[in-house]
């Protein structure tokens, strides 16, 4: 992998990690066309196939500085029941921004551990992100309709967190979009798009965090230490590019999404998932560069 091909990838990976559009799926989209070849007889592809998850770290680090003070204040307000209450229940109270994430997170974390490899075998097959496109992109055109009943009293708490936590783990198939699933969860859960958008970040933090570390771990066992050291260059590059394109997409998305919903993002699904689709009948490589 050259640093230009990694820059790009990290664009586009700072660009859709938030988007209700599938950051995996366009990835992969990206990667066939700069010709990357991610077959197992390609030595390379198991860092390419590395790299895509671990400059994740770059983008959910642009999520805790814009919501740094939700991840690093703690819970003040006065919790019912007050002194009398017992210890664990205030712990939990105190460090409840950290208990709900963790109780949305677990559902994708067990899933995840268990269904690891058949996940990987998904990704590098474009046709699945292009239907998984389409089939998404036609949903968001209806979902504003079938979840505009958000509310500003409502507020996540444990049975809505493990809730939207099941939603996250459709994601698992490239293409769906794990913004979009949690976001339609929260929504479903009743609350606003903002709401249900920004719960949607804090999730992400854990979740990446995890299948971040979980990728660099298997590749320490497996031996790829110096496969992570020879690339880590390109690593660092693009960690640093997918935070600072990460730190721009989420203050537009946020106001975007607030005023105009999902629409524009499903028509922009649907176009790309059908293009995709179209191509090789017509005779067009998705490989632009070979």
């Amino acid at each position: 992998m050259t640093t230009i091909q990694a820059i790009i990838i990290a664009i586009v990976e700072g660009l859709t990690e938030f988007l209700p559009v599938s950051s995996t799926g366009h990835m992969i989209i990206t990667e066939n066309l700069l010709g990357m070849d991610l077959s197992e007889a390609n030595p390379e592809s198991e860092f390419i196939k590395a790299f895509t998850v671990i400059i994740q770290f770059g983008a959910i680090l642009s999520v805790v500085c814009l919501y740094w003070k939700r991840f690093f204040v703690l819970n003040n307000e006065p919790m019912e029941g007050g002194d009398s209450a017992p210890a664990w229940k205030k712990l939990i109270h105190k460090f409840d921004f950290y208990w709900k994430l963790l109780i949305a997170f677990l559902p994708a974390a067990v899933l995840g551990l268990v269904f690891s490899d058949k996940i990987d075998e998904f990704l590098g097959d474009v046709r699945v992100v292009a239907v998984m496109l389409l089939i998404g992109g036609i949903f968001m055109l209806f979902c504003d309709k079938i979840f505009n009943h958000g509310s500003e009293s409502v507020k996540v708490d444990e049975p809505r967190a493990l809730k939207i936590g099941f939603f996250q783990c459709i994601a698992m198939i490239p293409g769906v979009s794990r913004s979009m699933a949690t976001i339609v969860g929260g929504m479903q859960q009743g609350l606003t798009r903002q709401r249900a958008a920004e719960f949607s970040f804090f999730l992400a933090v854990p979740t990446m965090f995890a299948a971040t570390a979980y990728k660099m771990l298997k590749l320490f066992l497996s031996g790829g230490t110096e496969m992570l050291t020879s690339h880590l260059g390109v690593l660092i590059v693009g960690n640093v590019v997918a935070f600072l394109v990460a730190l721009a997409a989420i203050k537009g998305f946020i106001s975007f999404l607030t005023k105009y919903g999902f629409k524009a993002f499903g028509w922009y699904r649907i176009i790309v998932g059908a293009i995709i689709l179209i191509l090789p009948y017509l005779g067009v490589s998705l490989q632009m560069v070979d």
